[in-house]
Order: structure tokens, then C-alpha cells, then sequence
């Protein structure tokens, strides 16, 4: 029900509504000059919102918006680590949008702001940022809190001049790293098992005694660890992340030294310190940074050690479809897609190669 009514110069249009429990609400505007602009201003509030409670709505701060639609949607549902990416880009949204209203963010609004978000941040960031943002605004949208999809056809920006590390490390580089690692060093043999396996932290952290098989050779990847929360062993990423992963002799014996220091349970991870806890990604990637300023070799990440094992067993001619089983990927395309560059540039020489073989057939 809409009335309208002067107050002294200016005219005033109220609507009462029930909210969404049921109970009766007044929506009211004033500062019209005429009772027609009153009437208009009415008529375009009940067809743009026909749940007259979602106006109230569409005045919320997208940054309070976000944090409610995560509570709701996202919490308990996804994972902890998921979860914080989204705690994350909450707090982002925050320094980003300040008190901006859902209602008076436009499609330029939008687009300067995450222009100003991806100076400082490299494209697949922004591209992150913004696809969680858009997916509440679809909410927002079906629910009638707002009429116009502001993250609609957005240009992605991003600076991936950023200044970062090298992503991994070359044969020679690689060679020289494994050959200066100790056997006695907690942190220098989880260097040196993702170095020579390509496997991911969890899932060296995840190992015990009985899944390393010195007489075969081979590590059974079958489990990880949660070095993130501490809440012990869970499961591998995906089922193909469950592997046997083949290794080398010297691997063997090098392994044999570290396992013959442990005093560890059998069922417990090989990778205790003194203090009785796993170390965390961030004590390792310090320690990993040592080691390479001290060989003078180019800074990497601990998951630099699995794209440079990647990229090593590629440029020696290993099989996409090999590196991918020994890297537990879901599927071939996921390799193919995470080393495309290498694999054009094998491509270009098998292109040679084929070449130089038809020239010499026809000779």
C-alpha cells in the first residue's frame, strides 16, 4: 500500500510492506518537489524490488554484504583453507570498496576499483578476487537486492611485473642443489624428496616409514598431512594423487641414512622436530632460501622444487603422460596446461628433428 503525502515544500511517498517474518514495515522517501516525482520514485522502488524488504538490502556496504553471504553460503560447506580465501578477499573488498552501498556501485564503479586492486597484484589474483565477488552479486541479483549485475563484462588487469621469485630451477641448478643436501637434516631431506619426486608438501610430510620401500625403490603416497591446521593425516588431493613413485638408487640410500637416524613410530610422520611438531611450509621455505643463497643458486619456492622436477624429466624427454602420473595430477591436461611453454618448446624441436629425418630419407 503506497500513500503520499506534503510536507511542507516537498512531498513524501511511504509503502507498507511486510518483511520477510511477517511483519508490517513502512518504507518511506521524502524531498519531492512534486507529487508526481513522489509517485514515479514509488512506482520504480515496487518494480525494481518486488520484496520490498530487499531494499532495506541494497543499502548494505558490499564489504558487510560479502561477509554475510560467506557466513551463509560458504562457511562449513567449503573447506578451512577455502573458507580463508574468502575471509581474505573479504578483507580486501573492505580496503578496496571502503562503504561503498550495493545500490550505488556502478559497472565503472566496479571497474575502477579493481583497476586500483590490480596495480598491486598479478592478473590471475584479480581474476581470483573478482570471481568471488561475482558469484555473491548472482545471489544479490536472484534475491532482487539489486537490479543491475555491476560485475557484468569487467576488464581483468593485473601487474605481473611484480617483482617474484624464479618459479624453478634449471638442470644444472637442480643437480647442484640435491648434491648439498644433508641426509641428516630434517629440513634438508624434505628439500631433497620433493626435488627428486616432485611431490607436494602435504604429501611429503604425510610420509612414515612404512611407505618408503628401499628394497623396491619406491615411495607410496597415500595420505598427506595437515601442516596448515595440525589436525594430523587426511586424505590425498584426488584419488590419482594416491601414486607409487619409483626412485632412484642414490635416493634409496640417502633416504636409508635419514630413516636409520629416526627414532619415530612406524605409523607416525618422518618428519617430527624436536619439539614434537611438523614443520610448517613457511619454516621450510626459509630454510630452502638459505640453501640457495648459500650455493649461490636463484631463490625458489618448496612448490618450485615440483614444477623444476617437472620441467627437468620434460626437457629429458619423459613422456607428458609419465610426469603427469608421477606428479599425481587428475588428469594429463592439467599437466599439459601447467607446463604448456615447455612442451611448445619440445614441439618446435621434434619439428626439426622431423625434418632433418625426411631430408636425410631423401638424400
Amino acid at each position: 500500500m503506497v500513500s503520499y503525502r506534503k510536507r511542507g515544500s516537498s512531498w513524501q511517498y511511504e509503502i507498507s510492506y511486510k518483511d520477510i517474518d511477517g511483519k508490517y514495515k513502512k518504507l518511506r522517501q521524502s524531498g519531492f518537489n512534486l507529487k508526481s516525482e513522489a509517485i514515479t520514485a514509488a512506482n520504480k522502488i515496487q518494480i525494481d524490488h518486488p520484496l520490498l524488504h530487499t531494499v532495506r538490502s541494497s543499502s548494505e556496504t558490499l564489504d558487510a554484504y560479502f561477509a554475510r553471504w560467506i557466513t551463509i553460503y560458504k562457511k562449513g560447506v567449503v573447506s578451512k583453507i577455502t573458507y580463508d580465501k574468502y575471509l581474505n578477499t573479504s578483507n580486501h573488498i573492505h580496503e578496496i570498496f571502503g562503504n561503498l552501498r550495493l545500490k550505488d556501485i556502478s559497472r565503472r564503479t566496479y571497474q575502477e576499483r579493481m583497476n586500483l586492486f590490480a596495480m598491486k597484484h598479478a592478473k590471475r589474483t584479480v581474476s581470483c578476487f573478482h570471481k568471488q565477488i561475482r558469484a555473491s552479486i548472482l545471489d544479490a541479483l536472484d534475491e532482487q537486492i539489486i537490479v543491475l549485475d555491476f560485475t557484468r563484462k569487467v576488464v581483468i588487469k593485473g601487474n605481473d611485473h611484480l617483482k617474484k621469485s624464479k618459479i624453478s630451477l634449471n638442470y644444472d641448478q637442480w643437480k647442484k642443489l640435491i648434491k648439498n643436501l644433508d641426509p641428516h637434516c630434517s629440513s634438508d631431506v624434505i628439500i631433497y624428496i620433493a626435488a627428486v619426486t616432485g611431490m607436494r608438501y602435504g604429501e611429503v610430510l604425510g610420509l612414515t616409514i612404512k611407505d618408503i620401500d628401499l628394497d623396491n625403490n619406491e615411495i607410496d603416497v597415500n595420505k598427506t598431512w595437515d601442516y596448515k591446521y595440525g589436525t594430523g593425516f587426511k586424505k590425498t588431493k584426488t584419488k590419482t594423487s594416491m601414486r607409487i613413485i619409483p626412485i632412484d638408487v642414490h635416493s634409496s640410500r640417502f633416504l636409508k641414512i635419514y630413516i636409520d637416524d629416526s627414532t619415530n613410530e612406524p605409523n607416525t610422520t618422518l618428519f617430527m622436530n624436536d619439539s614434537g611438531r611438523t614443520y610448517v611450509s613457511a619454516e621450510i621455505n626459509k630454510h630452502l632460501t638459505k640453501k640457495l643463497n648459500y650455493l649461490n643458486l636463484p631463490r625458489i619456492t618448496f612448490h618450485g622444487l615440483r614444477h623444476t622436477h617437472a620441467s627437468i624429466l620434460l626437457y629429458q624427454g619423459v613422456t607428458v603422460l609419465s610426469v603427469s602420473k608421477r606428479l599425481g595430477h587428475s588428469n594429463i591436461t592439467t599437466t599439459q596446461s601447467t607446463y604448456l611453454h615447455i612442451i611448445k618448446e619440445l614441439e618446435e624441436k621434434d619439428e626439426d628433428i622431423i625434418k632433418k629425418v625426411i631430408d636425410k630419407a631423401l638424400e
